[in-house]
């Protein structure tokens, strides 16, 4: 069980773009100890020690929705400076190059590359509890047994990470498998960008200890 973080909260913006369970993300960070608020407010996300970008539902609607609310301009500096963003669910989805859904493509925000494309499964959604296997130096997983489970809710994802590292000064990003039909991209971990395909703030002790190891970083 995840006990909440001590001395000053950090303050987290739960970015409001009219997709995502903003409620349920602002209860789960408050619960282990953040100062959440939500809002679409420029200056608000830019000066906050962490941003969560939530997802559900279509890519391309939310991709339109983070457009309109200018967030796809707000995660690309907070990056530019080093700044910590957490995507969930769809909300990692987008930060992909692009997005296939009923043979459409819309472009992400490239942050990696790679396609979000269709589960590959016999039963699809994916919904309900799955394990995944981080790699040992973790720090999103620090602290969590390797079959803890986690809430899932999607019917796309990621098969195949690609992202090259061709700069020794640079680490490469690590990345987390889960399987459901194929193996699919579970979560990143990439400098200040972090992002789930489950929702933490559906998954119990083990996402509360993931959103305070994320805290635990800003």
């Amino acid at each position: 069980m995840s006990t909440p973080t001590t001395g000053r909260r950090k303050k987290v913006v739960v970015f409001d773009y009219g997709f995502g369970n903003i409620r349920s993300a602002e209860r789960a960070l408050a619960r282990v100890g953040a100062e959440v608020e939500i809002t679409r407010d420029y200056d608000t996300a830019m000066n906050a020690e962490g941003l969560l970008v939530p997802g559900v539902g279509a890519f391309a609607a939310c991709m339109n929705g983070l457009r309109r609310a200018r967030g796809d301009w707000i995660v690309d500096r907070r990056l530019s400076g080093g700044r910590p963003v957490l995507g969930i669910c769809v909300g990692m989805q987008i930060l992909f190059a692009e997005g296939i859904e009923h043979g459409e493509r819309t472009e992400g925000l490239d942050q990696w590359p790679g396609t979000v494309a269709p589960l590959e499964a016999d039963v699809v959604p994916h919904m309900g509890w799955n394990t995944v296997d981080a790699p040992g130096d973790s720090r999103l997983f620090a602290g969590l047994e390797a079959d803890a489970r986690y809430y899932f809710v999607h019917s796309y994802a990621v098969h195949d990470w690609t992202l090259e590292i061709t700069n020794e000064a640079m680490s490469a990003p690590l990345v987390t498998w889960s399987t459901h039909g194929k193996p699919f991209v579970a979560a990143v971990e990439n400098g200040a960008l972090w992002a789930t395909q489950f929702h933490p703030e559906k998954s119990g002790d083990a996402g509360a200890q993931l959103l305070t190891n994320w805290i635990g970083t800003l």
